[in-house]
């Protein structure tokens, strides 16, 4: 395949581009520290640590059903208009956060940081994420592994900066001053996003012909978000989704006092290995992302649920705190590697036409699983009196995931062009 005639001076640099993208994720994923505010927030309101942790549930529902509807105007309006609009709600959100707090509104809280922050969450987690696809087609795993690796990562860097502002200008101060910077950093880089001109593709670069299991395409070219959320191969993608996704937020809501309980791990530990998980939760996106280009999409998320199997099972059982500690971290990998590798899954098997409307609409997954997993955990825990029944039970589920991981191989070749 050729690559177009656009000058370099005319193009934008795709590095630059794929920054851009890593900036708007490390500000959104700031969420993931949310944990931190809970002591401080209740010290200075009369809430509840779950009504407090309630407005963490309420931003990622609204997440999900927001990336579902701004996906499509993502594709038809260009990542820019979209990563504006996450500029705007995700700040003003986080700047209102500190008001509620000063006002101590309860429904304030929950409208600013859960439904206001919420949607500039969704916004942005789409935003970038098939325009990188787009200026990698060498290496599309990369790129989307890039852009969410820094939601990822984006807890080892807010988590210092926040307690460093809460200790100096205090709790309110902090929302204003981070809503600000959120703000900036976010527009800024949603200013350079831009899908590369039509027909570009790199220099040098030429379009193997795809192998059977890696990548496959529907009987047409492509197919519309519409027409993609009727099929089986969707939803099959959406239940792996889901299941990755309740089991793994599931262990980071409880991670310490489970590891505490579970194998007498000190307090200390238990929060060095939380900070841990981070770093394989965002490496994990970045990795198995890098690897799927090379082995395939269907392989990895084989992969993630023939390990989550084995791990969840092994986590029953282990009364180490280091294997413990080990067992946690792979599973880590495998729900942060789910995030990362189903954009190009969706581009896989149903064209690029509708990638960003698509991913949206599967992110709907994660806003229900970000409200099932704490709950199902809970759920288990009380009846059972152990967290560690509830292993058992998120390895059967991750057992079903890894079924629909096989079976969607069939639907996939079944449509396949050949």
């Amino acid at each position: 395949m050729e690559h177009t005639l656009v000058t370099s001076k005319k193009l934008k640099n795709r590095w630059l581009i794929a920054l851009s993208g890593v900036l708007l994720h490390l500000s959104i994923g700031s969420a993931y520290a949310w944990s931190i505010y809970t002591n401080p927030i209740k010290q200075a309101s009369s809430w509840s640590e779950g009504q407090i942790s309630f407005a963490f549930s309420l931003a990622i529902f609204c997440l999900g059903f927001s990336a579902a509807f701004m996906g499509h105007l993502t594709d038809k309006y260009g990542p820019r208009m979209t990563g504006t609009i996450a500029s705007v709600f995700f700040g003003a959100g986080i700047a209102l956060t500190g008001l509620a707090i000063s006002i101590q509104s309860l429904p304030m809280l929950y409208l600013s940081y859960g439904l206001i922050g919420g949607i500039g969450l969704g916004t942005g987690y789409v935003t970038p994420v098939s325009t990188m696809m787009a200026w990698f087609p060498d290496r599309p795993g990369l790129a989307t592994g890039m852009a969410i690796m820094g939601f990822g990562f984006a807890t080892l860097i807010t988590t210092p900066i926040a307690e460093m502002l809460m200790a100096n200008i205090g709790l309110t101060n902090t929302f204003y001053v981070l809503g600000i910077s959120y703000f900036v950093i976010m527009f800024l880089s949603s200013q350079y996003l831009a899908k590369p001109p039509v027909g570009w593709v790199p220099e040098g670069f030429k379009e193997d012909k795809p192998k059977k299991e890696e990548k496959v395409t529907t009987t047409g070219p492509t197919l519309t978000a519409n027409e993609a959320i009727k099929t089986k191969r969707f939803w099959m993608l959406w239940v792996m989704l889901f299941i990755n996704i309740t089991c793994g937020i599931a262990l980071i809501s409880a991670a310490a006092p489970l590891a505490q309980k579970s194998t007498g791990m000190t307090a200390g530990l238990a929060a060095t290995m939380v900070a841990i998980m981070g770093l394989f939760n965002g490496g994990g996106r970045f990795a198995w992302a890098t690897i799927s280009d090379y082995i395939g999409r269907p392989n990895v998320f084989t992969l993630y649920f023939v390990i989550d199997v084995i791990a969840l099972i092994a986590l029953y059982f282990t009364r180490s705190p280091i294997a413990f500690m080990i067992l946690i971290c792979i599973v880590m990998t495998c729900y942060g590697g789910g995030f990362s590798a189903v954009p190009t899954y969706i581009s896989d098997i149903f064209g690029n036409k509708s990638v960003a409307a698509l991913h949206g609409y599967i992110l709907t997954a994660w806003a229900l699983a970000g409200m099932a997993g704490p709950i199902l955990l809970s759920w288990i825990t009380d009846i059972s009196g152990s967290y560690a029944t509830a292993m058992l039970v998120f390895a059967g589920m991750s057992a079903v995931a890894l079924v629909l991981s096989l079976l969607i191989r069939r639907d996939i070749a079944k449509y396949a062009v050949k």
